[in-house]
């Protein structure tokens, strides 16, 4: 997944763990899809996330920017170890960078118009249907690799996609 010295960073490297370290993002298929979906069905932004200390290969985990800081599942206040330094901010990846032809997402109306004879209980059947296809083929999607931004630059790295 990584090439050359990043390999060994964890054991104490010569250089800070800033996010121009990272190589590749690791990502699970369901929290792309329930990012896209939340991202795409609400106001809400919601990304995938890498917090630091950065290295050659790190997890991004699903996260919703205007959940707030200190209960947000990683430990800590937003953006830094606590220890008043100078770390780095978390990276954020747009779920919809992740996916290579994001499907338009199936709504209850269009469902509804497809099956105009069929009684509610039906449509809402084949409407869960359809947006199960659509997390399925999001997740199916999910490409190999990204662009992340960093310190106003934006680079390619590699995905891995799990589950």
């Amino acid at each position: 997944m990584t090439d050359g010295p990043e390999s060994g960073e964890r054991d104490g490297g010569d250089d800070a763990p800033g996010p121009d370290r990272v190589r590749s993002v690791a990502v699970h298929r369901e929290d792309v899809a329930n990012a896209l979906e939340a991202t795409l069905r609400s106001d809400r932004e919601v990304v995938l996330r890498a917090t630091p200390p950065f290295s050659g290969r790190m997890r991004a985990r699903l996260h919703a920017l205007d959940a707030g800081s200190g209960s947000d599942g990683d430990g800590g206040a937003e953006g830094g170890s606590g220890d008043g330094g100078d770390a780095p901010e978390p990276l954020h990846v747009d779920p919809r960078a992740l996916v290579d032809g994001v499907p338009p997402y199936p709504e209850v109306d269009d469902t509804a118009a497809e099956y105009p004879d069929a009684d509610l209980d039906a449509r809402r059947e084949r409407h869960a249907a359809a947006v199960e296809a659509w997390r399925e083929a999001v997740r199916e999607s999910v490409g190999s690799t990204v662009e992340i931004e960093f310190d106003g630059e934006s680079r390619a790295v590699d995905v891995t996609a799990l589950g």
